[in-house]
């Protein structure tokens, strides 16, 4: 007995569970209220019905949605070790001195450019945006409510500055792999990575140094003032206490691993808890878990302190599994491939390509929810394509960066949005517009590739020659 073998889907079946996606997102999201994790978990039915309406086995299916599924765990870990880090930080001391003299230090005027460049710098140092948003970002976040600046706005900043860090620095993951997958030297990536990046950034902190000119915080000096003597009540305040994020940050630019770095962190911000704010090691260890917990009838005080725990983590998680495996079955039942190659049919210049690079990176943002995977994926389906016209290959390696990088916290259901939400408190939709960073690099790529600036060819007698890794 011969086993039939699974058809390819046309377009038009394969737009069906794109279109039922966002459909259920829209119905689920803004009428019925609903938490993302349900129309994602529909669409994930819809996608696995139609599979096997193709000729996929059930085990080819759930293979493709385990592949997928394995893929973030890493960045699962970091968010539970994150979620202990700030627990334990809040109960210690550390955020609240953090924001304690940032208060002092900063001004409303140049608040949002100021927290855009403090985490550029982080960010450049460490290599990682979740790393930088997790530490230094909170209590960036805890600043702006102490100044009544718009939490979406100091979101939009910080998320700007870490991915902005996260695209260049040499020790980024992301900007690694943008280089691993296309076969370009590191720095050479990195280079022509700076002609979009510049730009992009710049604009970006022009429009925080503008906005800080023009908007008047909700807060008076009067209320910061009394703010920090809150703070000062409840907590004990020390400049000694900022050893422990600047300790943190100089083993991330040691190059020491996230995860170790961080739980370094969490058990420096735990021992602080029991020696300096005076709590019991089981208050403290329970904190690791569910998060400060405080009381103290002041509604922003209560906002600021009530948070972290790896158990705040576990909405964010489950989001993300759901996401990746509705992503997975996409990939293996052949959706994906099917919408990329009707989009190649329809490039006729070397700015159609670029922009439809970009735009096959953001829709697998979208759809695959995994920054990774919308950079991976473009890259494996148009090296031959650039190679073809023509196009040296760093032009692919800073497109998909440009385009699937820095776009992924953008959206609400991809890993990186999910945890952006998950640590700074703020929905993507609402920091969206703010994170300017994130869509001006994009748009810059795609204005680039249409006006034929800083696209570099390859020699005519090395065109030929030009051999890309990950090529389909």
């Amino acid at each position: 007995m011969t086993t039939k073998k699974p058809r390819k889907p046309t377009l038009l079946i394969a737009l069906i569970p794109i279109v039922f996606m966002m459909l259920s997102l829209l119905v689920g999201l803004f009428f019925l209220k609903l938490d993302p994790q349900i129309p994602l978990l529909a669409s994930a039915i819809v996608a696995t019905v139609l599979g096997l309406s193709l000729g996929y086995s059930w085990k080819d299916i759930e293979k493709g949605m385990l592949k997928t599924v394995v893929l973030p765990i890493q960045a699962i870990i970091i968010l539970m070790v994150i979620g202990a880090l700030i627990g334990s930080w809040t109960a210690g001391g550390v955020v609240a001195s953090m924001i304690y003299y940032g208060l002092k230090l900063l001004s409303p005027t140049y608040f949002l450019v100021a927290a855009c460049l403090i985490c550029m710098v982080v960010s450049v140092s460490s290599g990682n945006a979740w790393t930088s948003a997790g530490t230094i970002g909170i209590a960036i976040m805890g600043m702006a409510e102490g100044f009544g600046i718009s939490t979406a706005m100091a979101a939009g900043a910080v998320i700007s500055g870490c991915y902005f860090g996260d695209k260049i620095s040499p020790m980024s993951e992301m900007t690694n792999l943008a280089a691993g997958i296309t076969g370009l030297n590191l720095f050479e990536h990195i280079r022509h990575l700076l002609y979009t990046t510049v730009p992009a950034i710049t604009i970006a902190l022009i429009i925080y140094t503008i906005m800080g000119f023009t908007l008047t915080p909700q807060g008076s000096p009067d209320q910061v003032v009394i703010l920090q003597s809150q703070l000062d009540d409840i907590f004990v305040i020390s400049p000694w206490l900022l050893l422990v994020p600047l300790i943190v940050i100089v083993l991330l630019t040691l190059k020491i691993p996230a995860i170790p770095g961080l739980i370094i962190g969490s058990l420096m911000g735990t021992i602080c808890t029991v020696m300096i704010q005076g709590a019991s090691w089981t208050v403290a260890l329970n904190t690791l878990y569910y998060g400060n917990e405080a009381e103290t009838g002041v509604e922003i005080l209560d906002s600021l302190l009530n948070n972290g725990g790896i158990e705040s983590m576990f909405w964010t998680i489950s989001l993300i599994m759901i996401a990746m495996a509705y992503g997975g079955i996409l990939e293996v039942t052949g959706t994906l491939e099917t919408i990329v190659e009707s989009l190649i049919k329809m490039v006729k210049s070397t700015g159609h390509l670029i922009a439809t690079t970009v735009g096959t990176s953001v829709i697998t943002n979208i759809l695959a929810c995994d920054a990774y995977l919308a950079m991976i994926f473009p890259a494996r389906m148009y090296a031959s394509e650039y190679k073809r016209r023509g196009l040296h290959i760093k032009n692919l390696s800073r497109t998909i960066e440009d385009g699937g990088a820095v776009t992924s916290p953008l959206i609400p259901w991809n890993t990186c949005g999910a945890f952006m939400f998950a640590t700074l408190g703020v929905h993507s939709f609402s920091y969206a517009p703010f994170a300017f960073f994130c869509f001006l690099s994009p748009i810059i790529a795609m204005i680039y590739g249409f006006l034929n600036l800083k696209i570099e060819y390859l020699p005519v007698n090395k065109a030929e020659e030009a051999e890309i890794p990950y090529a389909k």
